[in-house]
């Protein structure tokens, strides 16, 4: 049966998944990271935390993909909005990503990737099909159950949407509204930006791997970041990761 590699950056983000495979669990220590082997909802899957940054998470889907042979990858997370349409609480699926800091003008284009010939990575087409009906799903039946009331108000949880588009990673939290203001005149069609998700991207594009990746926004990517993103992954990000993921697992 197919193995699905589950990957996220942050503890919390993952921590109802590890509960749900129960006691049959298989830990690998590789790298430095955790690997947890087994099943959820029937389906095979290798969870793990790859850590915060570019390099971590490409470290960390390379072991999946030559160590437990996955066949596909999902990566969920935080990010922060860069675009006007996309508030918190809203979930971004990727449709494609790229590395905005990857520069190597004048050799190469900026953000191309250099002797790829690419600056854009493409999810996998059916993956993210199904990581959308499963964002949707949750947003419009299970979001409210998951969630106490108090926690969406203070976050303004109301109606939250979910949005098809670009992502765009980097190795810089932006925290900056001067930073989040210049990515989007750069990157006009860019939703949200991340330190993990491209580079995702390229590792599963040169291993031939499908993956899909979603976002769930934390923060405005502005000077209230920092705050924001804290007490958005305690009180709501780790129901939503494991909420959309279980409908993910449902579908196959």
């Amino acid at each position: 049966m197919p193995v699905l590699g589950i990957i996220a950056a942050l503890h919390h983000e993952i921590a109802s998944l590890l509960q749900a495979m129960g006691p049959d669990i298989k830990i690998h220590n590789i790298g430095q990271r955790a690997y947890h082997e087994g099943t959820l909802m029937g389906q095979p899957c290798v969870i793990v935390l790859s850590r915060v940054g570019k390099v971590a998470a490409a470290a960390t889907t390379v072991t999946l993909i030559r160590e437990f042979k996955v066949n596909s990858i999902l990566f969920t997370g935080l990010a922060g909005s860069i675009n006007n349409d996309v508030k918190i609480g809203d979930v971004v699926v990727a449709t494609q990503l790229l590395q905005y800091d990857l520069n190597a003008a004048p050799l190469f284009p900026r953000y191309q990737v250099p002797l790829l010939g690419k600056s854009h990575f493409d999810t996998d087409s059916k993956l993210t099909e199904q990581l959308k009906s499963s964002v949707q799903g949750y947003l419009q039946h299970d979001m409210n159950n998951d969630i106490h009331p108090q926690v969406l108000d203070t976050f303004k949880l109301q109606q939250p949407q979910w949005h098809a588009g670009i992502i765009i990673s980097g190795d810089c939290f932006v925290s900056n509204a001067t930073h989040a203001s210049q990515l989007q005149q750069d990157l006009p069609d860019a939703l949200c930006v991340e330190m993990e998700g491209a580079s995702v991207a390229q590792i599963c594009h040169e291993y031939e791997v499908p993956f899909a990746i979603a976002r769930v926004i934390s923060d405005k990517a502005d000077g209230s970041a920092h705050t924001d993103f804290n007490a958005f992954l305690e009180q709501v990000a780790r129901h939503y990761s494991a909420g959309i993921l279980k409908r993910f697992l449902s579908l196959n």
